[in-house]
């Protein structure tokens, strides 16, 4: 009996010895089981980072190759200009150099167009004679000044022509005077063109128009006296522009072409 005991303790004793290392052991695998998990959470982690490193590198090199793109094609643009602005500055060194032979030229017709201009002024009907001298009294200066150049000359010499040319085209009034006698009138005149020249004093008592033929002023016939009127007032703008009668004398070959043509 006190055999069996004996064995019977030392049988527990020795599971007891037996399950104490299994134990932990047990809690050994659940520690490494445990860092295993943490070192895998860790890793997926990293993972994840340097995943989202790799899209942030892709889409900056993705906007790095489309600003390339873009660089590339202004320069070509930007190439394309310079070569056109190249042949320009040739094209301008060219005629820099082609100056002076051009002054040469342009010099001398100018001066001739200033004359004729004068002898045009000087052969029309007397109309804004002040303003008209003093136009041509300016280009002499100008002509005169070495500090101008042949550029400006010739444009101020076509700004004449120009102003010249209008006359023909419109109709004017303006207020002036004119020498009748021994006394001096005031008077409103009514150009039309360059074919009429009228002028009327205030109270209507004088209506005459100038004969370019003698260089004088005739009586015109009191029946226009209406017509002066209302060409006054659409000078003026006061009435909308219309039909006029107006003396104006056939020219002389024109009369003796007719005069002369066979009868069909």
């Amino acid at each position: 009996m006190h055999k069996k005991i004996a064995l019977l303790g030392t049988a527990m004793v020795a599971g007891l010895s037996v399950s104490v290392p299994a134990s932990a052991q047990f809690s050994q695998a659940l520690d490494i089981s445990r860092q295993t998990a943490r070192d895998g959470a860790a890793s997926q982690q990293r993972v994840e980072q340097l995943d989202d490193q790799a899209k942030e590198l892709l889409n900056d090199y993705r906007a790095a190759t489309k600003q390339l793109d873009l660089l590339r094609r202004f320069n070509d643009s930007q190439r394309a200009e310079i070569e056109n602005q190249v042949e320009q500055i040739a094209g301008l060194r060219t005629d820099i150099a082609n100056v002076e032979g051009l002054e040469q030229a342009v010099v001398p017709l100018i001066g001739d167009m200033l004359e004729q201009l004068k002898r045009i002024v000087a052969a029309d009907i007397p109309f804004l004679t002040a303003e008209r001298q003093a136009r041509l009294d300016r280009l002499d200066s100008v002509m005169a000044d070495p500090t101008q150049t042949a550029a400006s000359r010739y444009r101020l010499i076509i700004e004449a022509y120009q102003i010249e040319n209008e006359y023909g085209r419109t109709i004017q009034a303006y207020n002036g005077t004119v020498v009748d006698g021994d006394q001096e009138l005031t008077v409103e005149f009514l150009r039309i063109g360059r074919i009429a020249l009228i002028y009327k004093t205030a109270d209507d008592s004088g209506l005459r128009i100038y004969n370019q033929a003698t260089g004088a002023w005739d009586d015109l016939d009191r029946s226009f006296l209406d017509d002066v009127r209302m060409g006054l007032r659409m000078a003026k703008e006061q009435l909308p522009p219309g039909l006029l009668q107006v003396p104006v004398k056939a020219p002389q070959a024109a009369i003796e072409a007719v005069s002369t043509a066979p009868a069909e």
